[in-house]
């Protein structure tokens, strides 16, 4: 250990015996000393971060070894990574179609380890080396700053690498399956879901399937494989796009077939996470007071159209997003802990496609954009 480990830890350590003391003369009382024992660590001043300082491509992802590690603050902990999600929605961060102040180290989903934790957070009873995932900005890192109330303990039985897959994938099934539908599809009625080899979308074909709905799933030729395994009542497999591995919608007649399957009643619940390519497919194949949740744009933006355009049918639609359906720490919970105990039953088949090193960065998002993933794809940390 150098002259500069030495000089820097000292540094650290009197800032926070500083902070202590002042905390104590604040409050009188001798516990704010506890602060000092759950935050010294060895949290290095820079970490290894993957930052968007312009938007743009997959390569607007750079990789940095000297970004600064977040600070302790009140009511958080700090996480220190084991891995990392990749998100669809984290390439429209990148690119600038959800705006975000520059710059800003990418990803939203991570489980790790706590390293630190603040007097609040240990209130809770979360301890240093707590097995947790979570769900908050930044996640492309060494080290992410997490606040205590969005932290998803890890049971004993379930990787770290799973527990990562399910926060955001497994979570926005889990809503997609049980809340965005509004309670217009009843158990034994239809419902129909687009891309069922990819991601999140395998998730919510088995979760449909759990909660007793028949579920029709598209997919494309190069993951008929994976989908067989998902339990959908009737799988459509489409061609791909020539030189993509993405389906070609337009290789069949999906309404036709949807129809010809439900004996012309259609579907109660369409979950999209495509967007562009199959608005129109949705639309079509909903049944009387039917319901389209839009979750994604993986083909584009779905276009505007006219709401005239539901009355035959009297449907409805919805664009919902997770933090709508994860708005306190009973729901947060609640979710997660019905997921966790579906994976420890076996109820549930969690696919890890491929886990990339942090310093692949832009790589992980080039490979899910060109449509490659056959399960959940993660940074290893």
């Amino acid at each position: 250990l150098g002259p500069h480990w030495l000089r820097t830890n000292l540094i650290n350590l009197l800032t926070m015996f500083s902070v202590a003391l002042r905390r104590t003369a604040a409050t009188k009382s001798p516990n704010a000393f506890s602060f000092v024992c759950r935050s010294m660590s060895s949290l290095p001043e820079t970490m290894k971060a993957a930052v968007v300082r312009e938007v743009g491509d997959a390569h607007a992802l750079k990789v940095e070894t000297d970004f600064p590690t977040p600070a302790l603050e009140a009511g958080k902990v700090i996480v220190k990574n084991e891995y990392a999600g990749i998100n669809f929605i984290d390439t429209y961060h990148r690119k600038g179609m959800y705006p975000r102040d520059l710059p800003f180290v990418g990803g939203q989903e991570g489980g790790g380890t706590v390293a630190a934790v603040s007097d609040e957070a240990a209130a809770e009873g979360i301890k240093v080396g707590d097995r947790v995932a979570y769900s908050v900005f930044g996640s492309y890192a060494e080290y992410t700053a997490v606040p205590a109330a969005k932290l998803l303990p890890v049971p004993e039985g379930v990787g770290l690498d799973t527990a990562t897959a399910c926060v955001v994938q497994g979570l926005t099934a889990h809503y997609l399956t049980t809340s965005a539908h509004a309670n217009l599809i009843k158990p034994g009625e239809w419902c129909l879901i687009h891309g069922v080899g990819g991601g999140t979308c395998q998730w919510a074909a088995q979760m449909a399937k759990l909660r007793g709905h028949k579920v029709i799933g598209t997919c494309s030729k190069g993951k008929e494989e994976i989908a067989k395994n998902l339990g959908c009542d009737e799988l459509l497999v489409l061609d791909e796009v020539p030189g993509t591995s993405y389906e070609d919608y337009e290789s069949m007649d999906i309404v036709a077939k949807v129809m010809e399957i439900t004996d012309g009643v259609g579907c109660k619940s369409v979950i999209d996470g495509i967007g562009k390519s199959t608005v129109d497919i949705s639309l079509g194949s909903l049944a009387h007071r039917g319901i389209f949740i839009s979750f994604g744009n993986a083909s584009g933006a779905v276009p505007a159209f006219p709401v005239l355009r539901l009355i035959g049918k009297s449907g409805y639609v919805t664009r919902p997003k997770l933090l709508d359906y994860t708005t306190t720490r009973e729901e947060l919970v609640g979710r997660a802990d019905e997921i966790f105990g579906w994976l420890k039953e076996g109820k549930l088949n969690v696919s890890v496609d491929t886990t990339f090193p942090l310093d692949e960065a832009a790589e992980g998002h080039l490979y899910l954009e060109a449509g490659k993933s056959k399960g959940k794809v993660l940074y290893s940390i």
